[in-house]
């Protein structure tokens, strides 16, 4: 009995199976684990990568959005000018613009007002140098420059101008390259103000003073084509010139005939006509202008101080000579046509 014991138990040893070791257990889950863990973070690093591209895409081609209106009239011009940044005036349209007129028709005048304006900027006669109007190339070199707010000067109001234009004289290039402007002021849409005398004889009165000036520098030795004190006009008016009769009915006729032209060339233009003497007898036709421009409507002034006063009679030397010439002529008006400066 205890043998059979004994061998039940020697059997029981040789029966048992023993335990199995966990440490493979431990290397396959560790395995797994690691080979999760490293797909995790491949799927990480992509989604961050990708997130941060676009982000830095977004950065790099962020423009402000500026509304712009197919229709609108004149048309809005969003300047990107290359030679300083417009800010927070990025999105404020500028209306284009240019004063075409003939020298001594109180566009100087006309143009310190609009320049009193906060909103404009108008950059005097910069077509009276010769090379910026030699060919149409350098013409139009020039307009892009200023009309991108890149050009600068006393009357510069950079960023945040609204209106933006220049003085031109039309013998300054502008009727020798009609077509090629005319195209230009339509594609860019540039709005033309004309401004002209009704009456040519007191223009022609003011030219030849003020040629005469040029040599005379009545002024202590200076010419200045305008005035800011009553004293300095006083002393360029007492000049008096002397007017060749003969040829006063053909020169008045050609510049009929050259303000003529220059409304037939430009009548396909957006446009304004404005007149001298309107102006200085109703200062209110200024807002007229404004309203052309679509600017916001305040009070203009000006410093100059007008030259010429009274009538025709007390500014020209042979006065009877000028007055028999144009008594039963269509000029007639002109000798009898006065106002007074406001």
């Amino acid at each position: 009995m205890v043998d059979d014991l004994n061998n039940n138990k020697d059997d029981n040893l040789i029966v048992k199976v023993p335990k199995k070791s966990p440490l493979v257990l431990r290397m396959v889950v560790l395995a797994f684990a690691m080979v999760c863990g490293v797909y995790i973070c491949s799927i990480c690093l992509k989604q961050i990568s990708t997130g941060t591209k676009v982000k830095f895409t977004n950065l790099e081609f962020l423009e402000p959005s500026c509304p712009k209106l197919k229709h609108e009239i004149p048309k809005l011009h969003y300047p990107k000018p290359e030679t300083f940044s417009r800010a927070e005036c990025a999105c404020n349209p500028v209306r284009d613009f240019a004063i075409l007129s003939m020298q001594r028709s109180g566009s100087g005048w006309f143009e310190t007002l609009l320049n009193s304006h906060i909103n404009v900027s108008s950059y005097g006669e910069i077509f009276s140098n010769k090379d910026r109007r030699s060919n149409i190339t350098s013409i139009v070199k020039t307009l892009d420059t200023l009309y991108n707010l890149d050009w600068f000067n006393s009357a510069s109001k950079n960023e945040c101008s609204a209106a933006v234009g220049l003085k031109w004289m039309l013998n300054q290039g502008l009727m020798a390259n009609h077509k090629e402007i005319v195209d230009y002021f339509n594609q860019n849409g540039v709005s033309a103000i004309f401004l002209f005398r009704r009456n040519l004889l007191r223009r022609m009165i003011s030219v030849l003073a003020n040629t005469y000036d040029r040599d005379a520098k009545l002024l202590n030795g200076t010419h200045k084509s305008h005035t800011h004190s009553p004293h300095e006009a006083e002393i360029l008016a007492k000049y008096k010139p002397t007017i060749n009769a003969t040829l006063l009915i053909p020169t008045l006729k050609k510049e009929e005939d050259t303000t003529r032209k220059a409304l037939e060339y430009f009548n396909n233009t957006r446009h304004i006509i404005v007149y001298y003497e309107d102006l200085v007898q109703n200062r209110t036709k200024l807002m007229d202008v404004l309203r052309f421009l679509r600017l916001p409507q305040r009070e203009l002034k000006s410093r100059q101080v007008k030259i010429h006063k009274g009538s025709l009679a007390e500014q020209v030397a042979n006065w009877d000579d000028v007055h028999n010439f144009l008594k039963g002529t269509p000029y007639e008006n002109f000798i009898h046509s006065d106002y007074a400066m406001q």
